[in-house]
C-alpha cells in the first residue's frame, strides 16, 4: 500500500509499505477517505514542535485529521459498527493514570499520544486502530467527515468557556478552528464577533453566521469589542490564534468575571498586566484535544451543518500529492483554509 512518510525535519515521500495485518480482538482496519492538514502538521513537518509535544518522532506518516471507510473487523467490536461505514478517527490515546486522566480530562494526558505524531497516521491507504477511536459519521463527503477532528477542538472551546444562549462571544482569528468555534457557538444561540487581518477569512466567517471586525492595532479592536458586546467588554473571548498580539487584546476586552479561551498553539510569550487577572477576576482556559464526549459531539455537529462545515475545505490533492500538499499549505498561508488529501 501507498503511505506518505516524513523521514526527517523538512521531507516527506510517498512510498510503498506492507498492508496492515488483519484486525485483532477489539480492533478496526480501516482506509482512510480523506486526511484534513493543520497547522500542528506544519510544525512537526519544520520541527517545531518540541520533544513534550511530540517532537523527534521520525519517520512518520502523519495525519490525525481522518476521515474513512471500515475495512476488516476484529472480534468483540462493539455493535453498531461495521464494514463498508464511513467512520472519523478520534486521534487522542490517553494512559490513563495520570492526574488529568483520574480527573475526567484525558484529553490533557501527560503522557498522551495522538496519531500523526506519536504513532502513524492516516496518510496511507490502511491502519489499524482501536475500536475506541472509530466513530461512525454520515455526510456528504469523506472530506468533511475528516473535519470532525477540527470541530472537536471546537466544541471542547466552548464547552470549557461554557457558552450559553444570548452570550456575546470575540472568536480572534478566522482560521479553521476559529470558523469552528463560531459554528459551534452559533449553534449555542451565541453571538459571534469574529476579527481576523484577512478580509477573505472574514467573508467567510459572515457566510457562515458571524458578525466581523478586520483586525487593525491591538487597541482599536478590544475598543471595537467592547463597542459590540457592551462597555463591560464581551463576556467570552477566544484566541484561536497563538499570536501574542491577539492573546492580549483577547484578556485585554473580556469582562470581568468572564472567560479568555486559549486555543491558538504557539510557542510564543506573552506580556499581560498582572491586575488583568486579579482585578477583573477573569478565568483563562487552555483548551488542548477534545475527549470522546466532545469528539461524538463534534461527529453530530457536522453532520447537522454538512454544507457549512464543506465550505472550510479550499484545497484538495491526491495522497500522491501529500508533499506538495503539505509544503503548498506551509508557504501559501493566505490562501489556504483547509487543506484535505484525498486516500487511495
Amino acid at each position: 500500500m501507498h503511505a506518505a512518510v516524513t523521514e526527517r525535519i523538512g521531507s516527506i515521500i510517498v512510498v510503498d509499505r506492507p498492508e496492515p495485518p488483519d484486525p485483532g480482538p477489539g480492533e478496526v482496519l480501516i482506509r482512510p477517505e480523506a486526511v484534513g492538514i493543520c497547522g500542528s502538521d506544519y510544525h512537526f513537518f519544520t520541527g517545531e514542535l518540541s520533544d513534550a509535544a511530540g517532537g523527534s518522532q521520525f519517520p512518520r506518516v502523519q495525519g490525525h485529521e481522518v476521515a474513512a471507510t471500515i475495512a476488516a473487523l476484529g472480534r468483540d467490536c462493539r455493535d453498531g459498527l461495521e464494514v463498508g461505514q464511513q467512520v472519523a478517527l478520534w486521534p487522542l490515546r490517553a494512559c490513563g493514570d495520570c492526574y488529568p486522566c483520574s480527573v475526567g480530562r484525558p484529553n490533557a494526558c501527560d503522557n498522551f499520544e495522538l496519531i500523526g505524531i506519536h504513532r502513524d497516521g492516516g496518510l496511507q491507504e490502511g491502519l489499524l486502530t482501536p475500536q475506541e477511536q472509530v466513530f461512525p459519521i454520515e455526510t456528504s463527503d469523506g472530506a468533511i467527515a475528516a473535519m470532525a477532528e477540527p470541530v472537536s477542538v471546537a466544541v471542547r472551546a466552548v464547552r470549557r468557556a461554557r457558552i450559553s444562549p444570548g452570550e456575546r462571544v470575540v472568536v480572534l482569528g478566522a482560521g479553521p478552528i476559529g470558523q469552528c468555534v463560531s459554528v459551534v457557538a452559533g449553534e449555542l444561540g451565541a453571538e459571534v464577533l469574529m476579527v481576523d487581518v484577512q478580509e477573505r477569512r472574514l467573508e467567510l466567517g459572515r457566510a457562515l453566521g458571524a458578525q466581523t471586525c478586520l483586525w487593525t492595532t491591538a487597541d482599536e479592536v478590544v475598543a471595537a469589542a467592547r463597542d459590540w458586546a457592551g462597555p463591560s467588554g464581551p463576556p467570552v473571548a477566544v484566541d484561536a490564534t497563538g499570536v501574542p498580539a491577539a492573546v492580549r487584546a483577547m484578556v485585554d476586552m473580556v469582562a470581568s468575571a468572564g472567560r479568555a479561551v486559549q486555543v491558538g498553539m504557539s510557542t510564543s510569550e506573552v506580556a499581560l498586566q498582572i491586575g488583568s487577572l486579579t482585578e477583573k477576576e477573569i478565568d483563562v482556559l487552555g483548551v488542548s484535544c477534545a475527549n470522546a464526549d466532545d469528539f461524538a459531539e463534534a461527529v453530530a455537529v457536522v453532520e447537522r451543518n454538512d454544507a457549512a462545515i464543506g465550505r472550510l475545505i479550499s484545497h484538495e490533492f491526491t495522497l500522491a500529492q501529500a508533499p506538495d500538499a503539505l509544503r503548498f499549505a506551509i508557504c501559501n498561508p493566505t490562501k489556504v483554509m483547509k487543506v484535505v488529501i484525498r486516500g487511495g
